[in-house]
């Protein structure tokens, strides 16, 4: 049975995990999800500090400016409260001077109220009419422009309250004239008849807008009186004319609200004392308008900008450690297939050296009993084919003899013998396994194409396992190419080693071939023409003379492996150090 055959046999027993290389793709990260979990994590401690502090400025820089603005819409509202109460006082105080209770039957005769009323109109000016009620509501005397002489007003609202209270205020209304005018009615007692009686007098709603008009300033955006029902005293800016509804509720103090173009405007409303009416005063922008636009902008850039260098630090951050532990990761992996492919190469030499030994002795014993014979034909007689048997002896001595140097070799590569280092010239080394190799490169029209560097230094190594590296190197390139082909052999030095390349131009191989080529009884090779050692057994001994050994290969371009070894070898060094006691 042939060598090949036998090798092939022992498959049977190899351990599962010395046949393959072990699935290595589960320990690869996911790089694009690394760098978004990064990206996110790094994001969110850098922004939302900077968001936080940014908000707590912006909220609290506002809420300075609500203050201060709320202190300025109080101090307006008192100063607008004030202006009206007194203006409410003054009618007041005219028309009860007025109104003495022993002036009733004086204000009855029509040219006495018309000469007091036009006295009220020169001093004031805004007076329209005067009106005297009896104490049945009737009124018995009028001077005015609307005719309501005996008119009754025993059934209104108002003149139930200025009998009960003394002064009534009205609303803004229409009433019988049908104009805006609002009136101020006091009480009065005739000592003669003893009975009550009212004089009224009404002021047109323009008055009242003059007034309020005269008492707006340019820290305000709107100021305008509105009744308890919600009704507009005067017009306003924002929410219309005279009797037009303003709202519903007419809270005192201070609030916000939003007009129809989206804007925040803050209302302040008083009370006015002994009236229906409040003031309203309103405020569409901040008194510090400029700052704190200027505030928002300031803000807004210095927290954009942030953002921005934020991120672009952000992100190369996340480029470099993600390269970094991309690159840690396929160094892990590197060394991982390193310590796999090192693992297989010894379980395969503790393979080989328990074959080489099992092997070597029967091989002993077929070479003794096979010289036992040779030596007892030699002494005999001769007899009919006596030649044919010495021959066929000599075959299985040949045959023994080369099992001997292939079980050797595979002891070799069970690192059971030592290197034999000398000083050697590589060049020299190359020629002579070109030489032993012509023959069968001339057979198969292949050309060798050598580029020796003449000036290579010596390197301490191993002769025999460098023919052997070499031998097998070339042979694989011959039985790649086949036929009329070329291998170019480049030798030089880098860095204090010495680098071989030998390249072939035959049909290459695929990356994942690539990827087990040193593998134990890994080949291309049709099955019964290779066992699959040649180069894991080159790649043992390349990593046993302290080298490397690289392959690049391309379909349809070729292969090239890179040999690189070291001038000076470690064990030789070691073996040149003194020994010290």
């Amino acid at each position: 049975m042939k060598w090949q055959q036998i090798l092939g046999k022992l498959d049977v027993i190899i351990p599962e995990s010395m046949r393959g290389p072990v699935d290595l793709s589960t320990k690869q990260r996911n790089y694009r999800q690394l760098k978004a979990l990064l990206m996110a994590a790094m994001l969110t401690i850098a922004l939302v500090p900077l968001l936080m502090v940014a908000g707590l400025s912006y909220y609290y820089y506002k809420d300075l400016l609500v203050n201060s603005e709320r202190e300025q819409l109080e101090w307006q509202l008192d100063g607008a409260t004030n202006s009206i109460e007194h203006m409410v006082a003054s009618l007041k105080s005219a028309i009860q001077f007025t109104a003495k209770g022993d002036r009733y039957g004086e204000l009855l005769d029509r040219g006495n109220l018309k000469t007091l009323l036009a006295r009220m109109q020169y001093h004031y000016g805004f007076f329209a009419d005067l009106g005297v009620i009896d104490a049945n509501g009737i009124q018995q005397a009028y001077i005015g422009p609307y005719g309501l002489s005996g008119t009754d007003y025993h059934n209104e609202q108002w003149f139930r309250e200025v009998t009960d209270g003394g002064v009534h205020i009205s609303r803004v209304t229409t009433g019988f004239r049908k104009a805006a005018h609002f009136a101020v009615a006091v009480r009065a007692i005739d000592p003669v008849t003893r009975q009550l009686w009212v004089l009224r007098a009404t002021i047109d709603a323009t008055t009242l807008q003059k007034f309020i008009d005269t008492i707006k300033t340019a820290a305000t955006d709107d100021v305008f009186l509105v009744d308890d029902k919600g009704i507009l005293q005067t017009s306003s800016r924002f929410y219309g004319e005279t009797l037009s509804q303003f709202s519903q509720e007419i809270p005192a103090g201070i609030r916000s609200g939003i007009l129809d173009d989206g804007e925040t405007v803050f209302e302040a409303i008083g009370l006015i004392d002994d009236t229906p009416w409040s003031v309203v005063v309103l405020k569409k922008h901040y008194l510090q308008q400029e700052e704190w636009q200027g505030f928002k902008r300031k803000l807004f850039f210095i927290v954009f900008g942030c953002m921005l260098a934020s991120i672009m630090v952000i992100v190369v951050l996340v480029e470099k450690l993600s390269d970094m532990i991309r690159k840690a990761d396929e160094l892990q992996l590197s060394m991982l297939k390193e310590a796999e492919h090192t693992n297989k190469l010894a379980s395969i030499g503790r393979l080989a050296a328990g074959v080489g030994h099992e092997i070597n002795n029967p091989l002993a014993i077929i070479d003794q009993k096979t010289g036992f014979i040779e030596d007892l034909l030699l002494m005999g007689d001769e007899f009919e084919h006596k030649d044919m048997i010495l021959q066929n002896l000599e075959g299985i001595n040949s045959s023994v003899g080369r099992c001997k140097v292939i079980t050797h070799r595979l002891l070799g590569f069970a690192r059971r013998g030592e290197n034999t280092l000398e000083p050697l010239q590589l060049n020299d080394v190359l020629v002579e396994v070109l030489q032993f190799l012509e023959n069968s490169m001339v057979t198969k029209r292949i050309t060798v194409d050598l580029n020796k560097n003449e000036e290579l230094p010596r390197l301490i190594s191993d002769k025999v396992q460098l023919q052997q590296i070499f031998l097998n190197i070339i042979n694989n390139a011959i039985d790649a190419i086949g036929e009329d082909g070329v291998i170019a052999i480049n030798s030089y030095e880098v860095a204090g080693d010495i680098r071989v390349v030998i390249q072939d131009d035959g049909p290459g191989m695929a990356k994942e071939v690539v990827a087990h080529i040193f593998e134990p009884f890994f080949t291309t090779k049709e099955q019964g023409k290779g066992t699959g050692l040649g180069l894991s057994i080159t790649y043992g001994l390349v990593k046993k003379l302290g080298g490397d050994i690289v392959v690049h290969s391309q379909v349809g371009k070729g292969t090239a492996f890179t040999i690189t070894l070291p001038i000076m070898n470690n064990q030789h060094e070691d073996a040149d150090e003194p020994e010290t006691e």
